[in-house]
C-alpha cells in the first residue's frame, strides 16, 4: 500500500511539473497582443511644454568647411603610436596595424586631396531636414521622372540603414530605385533618412529611444511627405526598425523587405534547436543548411564577433568618448566591422574591403561619423535596445498582418528559417537564399538587393494585395 502511495505521488508529482511546463511554455511561446504606443513623445531639448512645432521642410547640402579637412589632415598627420601585430597575425585579432598605417595614408594623402569629388558624391542626391518629435531629421528624397511615371508602377519606399552605415551604404542602390531605365514594371520614391543620433540627425535628449521609438519617428517622417502607405527595406538595425514599424503600424506599410531576418523569441530559439537535428526538413534545398545550421556554430559565431555590441549596450559614453577623440581609433573600429563582413574567405586578406566595398566607399561613411561627430549617440542605440522599457514591449512576439520579404545573404549574421519567421510574419510572401554576398548587400551588390526586392515587390499589388 505504501509503494502504490508513494508511486502515486510520484505520478502526481510528474504531471503537476509536466502541466506547469506546458503552462509555462504556451505562456512564453503565444503570440501577444499589440501594445499601446505614444507615437508624438518629445525627444528634441528642453522642456516638452516649450517645444513650437516646426513642419517645414528645409533643402540640405553638405558643405564642408575646409579648416574642418585641415584639421583632419593634422590628425592624420600626427605620428601613430600602433602596437605591432603578432607575428603571424593578420586580423585575428582586431584591425591589423600594419593595414590601419596604410588606410590612414591613404585618408590623409589621397583621399582628403579630392574631398571637394566626395562631397559632390554627397550632394549629388537631394538632401532635406524637416523636424519631427523635436528631433532635425536629415533624409534624402528622391522622386521618379516623369518619364517613369508613366512607363511604371511608382510606390514610396522607407530605406533604412544601420550600423556603423550610413545613408552612403545607398549611392548605388538609390538610382537603380528611381530610374525608368530600370528592367522592372517598379519604380519608388526613395525616403532614406539618416537614424536619430546617426549621419546628420538630432540624437535624442534623454534616455530611453529605442527601435520602436524610431520607427515611430521615421513613420512620422513618412506622414510629414505625405505617404500614407508604403514599402520599407532594410539591414542591419533597418531591419529592426522596419519590423516594429509593421508591427506598430501596419495600416502604414505596404510591405517590409528585410536583409536580415532575425527573431529572438523563446519559441524561435526551440525551433533553431530542434532544426539543428533536422535542417533538411525545414529548407527548401539541402544546399541552403549552412545559412542556418548548426545553431551552435552560428551562436559561437555570433558570440567572438559581437564584443563590441556588449560595449555599447552597457557603456556607450565611454567607447564613444575614445572614437570621437582620435579620427584613427575611429577608423580602426569601423574599419574592423567592414573587414569581419567581407566574406570567410578574405577577412584575413589585406586587400579585403577593397575588393568587396571599394575604399572610397568605406571612407565616405567613414567620414560620416567623423564629421557628425555621432559615434556616441549612435553606439548609445544599443544599450536602449536592450533595456527592460523595449523588452518589455517584446515586439518579435506580436504578430504583423504586413507581407515580408526575406533576402538572406550567405555571409551575413545567420537568419532564421521561415518555419520560424511565419510565427512573427504570417504573410511570408517572398524567402530568398543567396550564396554569396554579407551583411552590407547595398553596399556589396545592391544590383542583387535590387533583383530580390523588385521580386518581392512583385508578389504584391497595390495596398498590400497579392498580385495573382
Amino acid at each position: 500500500m505504501k509503494c502504490l502511495i508513494v508511486f502515486g505521488l510520484i505520478v502526481a508529482l510528474f504531471g503537476a511539473f509536466v502541466g506547469y511546463g506546458y503552462v509555462v511554455f504556451t505562456d512564453l511561446t503565444k503570440p501577444l497582443p499589440k501594445p499601446e504606443f505614444k507615437d508624438d513623445t518629445y525627444w528634441g531639448p528642453g522642456d516638452a511644454k516649450d517645444f513650437v512645432p516646426d513642419e517645414k521642410i528645409y533643402e540640405f547640402k553638405l558643405q564642408v568647411p575646409q579648416s574642418e579637412v585641415d584639421d583632419l589632415r593634422k590628425e592624420l598627420n600626427r605620428t601613430l603610436r600602433l602596437t605591432e601585430p603578432l607575428d603571424g597575425i593578420a586580423f585575428e585579432y582586431g584591425f591589423n596595424t600594419y593595414a590601419l598605417e596604410q588606410f590612414v595614408d591613404y585618408w590623409r594623402d589621397n583621399y582628403l586631396t579630392k574631398w571637394d569629388e566626395r562631397q559632390e558624391l554627397f550632394n549629388s542626391f537631394k538632401q532635406y531636414k524637416t523636424e519631427i518629435q523635436g528631433l532635425n531629421i536629415h533624409y534624402i528624397h528622391e522622386k521618379v521622372s516623369e518619364e517613369a511615371k508613366e512607363k511604371k508602377h511608382v510606390y514610396p519606399l522607407l530605406l533604412l540603414h544601420g550600423w556603423p552605415g550610413s545613408v552612403r551604404e545607398f549611392s548605388d542602390f538609390i538610382p537603380m530605385l528611381t530610374k525608368h531605365s530600370n528592367i522592372t514594371d517598379y519604380a519608388f520614391e526613395v525616403v532614406a533618412p539618416s537614424l536619430v543620433g546617426y549621419g546628420w540627425s538630432d540624437a535624442a535628449t534623454r534616455p530611453g529611444f529605442n527601435a520602436a521609438e524610431m520607427a515611430t519617428v521615421m513613420r512620422n517622417l513618412m506622414l510629414r511627405l505625405g505617404h500614407k502607405k508604403f514599402f520599407i527595406q532594410g539591414g542591419d538595425w533597418g531591419s529592426i526598425i522596419g519590423s516594429n514599424l509593421a508591427t506598430l503600424y501596419p495600416e502604414n506599410v505596404i510591405g517590409y523587405h528585410s536583409n536580415m531576418c532575425v527573431l529572438h523569441t523563446p519559441l524561435a530559439i526551440l525551433k533553431g534547436i530542434y532544426g539543428s537535428f533536422f535542417p533538411e526538413k525545414y529548407l527548401p534545398s539541402r544546399f541552403f543548411v549552412d545559412h542556418h545550421f548548426p545553431v551552435w556554430d552560428k551562436w559561437l559565431e555570433l558570440l567572438e564577433e559581437s564584443g563590441y555590441f556588449h560595449i555599447q549596450a552597457t557603456k556607450p559614453d565611454t567607447i564613444g568618448a575614445a572614437l570621437t577623440s582620435s579620427p584613427v581609433g575611429l577608423a580602426s573600429y569601423i574599419l574592423e566591422k567592414f573587414q569581419t563582413c567581407t566574406n570567410p574567405g578574405l577577412k584575413q586578406d589585406f586587400g579585403a574591403i577593397v575588393t568587396v566595398f571599394g575604399l572610397e566607399a568605406v571612407l565616405d561613411n567613414l567620414m560620416v561619423y567623423y564629421l557628425t561627430n555621432s559615434a556616441t549617440t549612435a553606439a548609445r542605440f544599443y544599450l536602449e535596445n536592450v533595456s527592460k522599457t523595449y523588452r518589455d514591449l517584446q515586439l518579435d512576439r506580436v504578430q504583423s498582418p504586413v507581407p515580408m520579404g526575406c533576402a538572406r545573404f550567405r555571409f551575413d549574421l545567420a537568419s532564421v528559417t521561415d518555419w520560424q519567421l511565419r510565427d512573427k510574419f504570417p504573410n511570408l510572401t517572398h524567402s530568398m537564399y543567396f550564396q554569396q554576398g554579407s551583411h552590407f548587400a547595398a553596399l556589396e551588390m545592391p544590383a542583387m538587393l535590387f533583383n530580390d526586392f523588385t521580386a518581392f515587390v512583385g508578389k504584391i499589388g497595390l495596398h498590400g494585395e497579392k498580385r495573382k
